[in-house]
């Protein structure tokens, strides 16, 4: 293993970054998480940071680290979007230029962040579709101008500056943690409560959790060698990365108690079960380590869990999409090619014969095609009830209703929807 973080240097990290973070985040008991468990669940709260997310440790532990003659140069770094905002604000507070490359599929509320804790110190250039694209750009213009790059997670100041979590999850309990649950992207977190937990606490398991549509880690380690996904589903965005660290990588494959991963719309119904029962906002990578709990229910129980919330960076205008992911995640909301016939009382027809008494049409999409004797609409019905669906299916056949069921075509899904 060509490098595993040592605990002086991460002691080290932890004195560096008062200048920042002076007081350590929460670390709260989640009463509906404990009770639905059995479990002692213990929240770490990273989304309270000032930039909302642990990214601050590791961002501003880099660019501490370097020599005046580096910060003259200037740095630069690529991210989608909560390592800008540590980048952002490091280059603020020390007086260093900055150059920030994010995707341009970045929601805009972390671009104004990323701008407003940068200020005057600071360039975003939106580059690519996915940090990966950011990240070869920004690694170009990096080299071609002399300047320093700060790594997301692939560097060693930068994992110790996160290992500082872990630091401060042992200092704050009296009782041994059994159980760390800890959101992957990149790996630099979860590297680096490898290297606290296994100097500090070694009988403490780290379970890594990943988006199912980004499993970068779980596939590496499968394999035995750091492998790039050729596809990913970019929602997750905070951890949606086609190829974790090499350093993170070694550290994560030999100490990782588990990887684990969690479709989207299950992460998207976490996201609205802690706003709406817990009053806490956060962005779908802050989401991850909770959704994946019920997995462990039988392992965790009667024992001491902390999961870290690791962001809240959450632009509203997602909102939308997150209720439309989980309610398909539930099997509650469902996409069809409804065969209209052409004739007067068509569409009256359909909803008091053949939609439910509490179905619910929430997309409509027709036109008439008046030589045509059936004209398709492609039509959303949200359901209250999964078993509500074959039912409904049922009377769109026997009425000559049904022509096609979108959901598991995904592709055609994508097209029509």
């Amino acid at each position: 293993m060509k490098y595993f973080p040592k605990i002086e240097d991460i002691y080290t990290a932890a004195t560096t970054i008062k200048q920042v973070v002076a007081d350590y985040t929460p670390l709260q008991e989640s009463i509906r998480y404990t009770k639905q468990y059995d479990a002692n669940i213990l929240l770490k709260r990273e989304d309270l940071h000032r930039v909302r997310s642990y990214k601050i440790r590791g961002a501003f532990n880099k660019i501490y680290s370097l020599s005046p003659e580096e910060r003259k140069k200037g740095v630069v770094c690529a991210s989608a979007g909560n390592h800008a905002q540590g980048v952002a604000f490091a280059c603020n507070h020390l007086k260093i230029k900055g150059t920030i490359y994010m995707p341009s599929v970045t929601p805009q509320q972390k671009i104004e962040q990323t701008q407003l804790f940068g200020g005057d110190w600071v360039t975003i250039v939106m580059k690519g579709d996915t940090f990966d694209d950011s990240y070869k750009a920004s690694m170009a213009f990096c080299l071609e101008n002399d300047k320093v790059f700060v790594h997301p997670f692939d560097d060693p100041k930068t994992i110790e500056g996160q290992a500082t979590v872990g630091l401060e999850i042992i200092q704050q309990t009296t009782a041994p943690i059994d159980y760390v649950f800890v959101a992957i992207g990149g790996g630099g977190l979860a590297a680096g409560l490898c290297g606290v937990f296994h100097q500090l606490s070694p009988s403490t398991k780290i379970i890594g959790v990943e988006p199912e549509g980004a499993a970068s880690m779980k596939t590496s380690i499968e394999n035995g060698i750091n492998t790039e996904l050729e596809h990913i589903d970019k929602f997750v965005d905070g951890a949606a990365v086609q190829k974790v660290g090499d350093l993170t990588f070694e550290i994560c494959k030999k100490y990782l108690h588990d990887v684990i991963t969690v479709p989207e719309g299950k992460v998207c119904q976490t996201i609205l079960d802690l706003y709406n029962r817990d009053a806490i906002v956060v962005e779908p990578a802050g989401a991850l380590t909770l959704s994946v709990l019920d997995l462990y229910s039988e392992e965790i129980k009667g024992k001491n869990v902390v999961c870290i919330v690791s962001g809240s960076n959450n632009d509203i205008t997602r909102t939308a999409e997150i209720k439309e992911r989980a309610l398909l995640y539930r099997n509650l909301k469902h996409y069809f090619i409804v065969r209209f016939p052409q004739r007067p009382g068509a569409l009256k027809e359909f909803v008091v014969n053949i939609l439910g008494p509490t179905d619910d049409i929430t997309h409509f999409e027709y036109s008439k095609k008046s030589s045509k004797e059936n004209a398709p609409a492609v039509v959303g019905i949200e359901l209250k009830s999964a078993t509500d669906l074959q039912p409904l299916i049922a009377r769109m056949k026997a009425n000559n209703f049904f022509g096609d069921y979108l959901n598991d075509k995904p592709d055609l899904f994508q097209y029509l929807v």
